[in-house]
């Protein structure tokens, strides 16, 4: 069995990367420390972009899948699936993540 990172040691890290490299990011609701799952709200300069989430691929190792709706600007749609996400699974972690590029950021900082 491989050690894991828990899901709040990676959602801290985010966050001080993010600040450190010179963008914004913020828990928006806090999920399981040890092995929530984790949900990403990217945006640029505070227009919203894809959300993220984090899965396993077949290959075993971890990796981000856009999920939700497409439509980024509709706004009221994109709350009602984390509003739905967030009722079947409490654990879940939801993060806002404003930074350039906030997708490939994501990609690089976990996988």
């Amino acid at each position: 069995m491989t050690a894991r990172l828990t899901s709040r040691m990676l959602v801290d890290s985010l966050i001080r990367a993010a600040n450190a490299a010179g963008g914004h990011a913020m828990v928006l609701a806090r999920g399981d420390d040890g092995a929530g799952a984790i949900l990403v709200e990217c945006a640029e300069r505070g227009r919203a972009g894809p959300l993220l989430e984090r899965i396993l691929g077949l290959d075993g190792h971890y990796g981000w899948a856009r999920c939700g709706p497409q439509d980024f600007d509709n706004i009221a749609e994109r709350s009602q699936y984390i509003e739905r996400r967030r009722a079947r699974d409490p654990d879940m972690w939801l993060i806002e993540l404003d930074i350039a590029e906030a997708e490939r950021f994501a990609a690089e900082m976990i996988t």
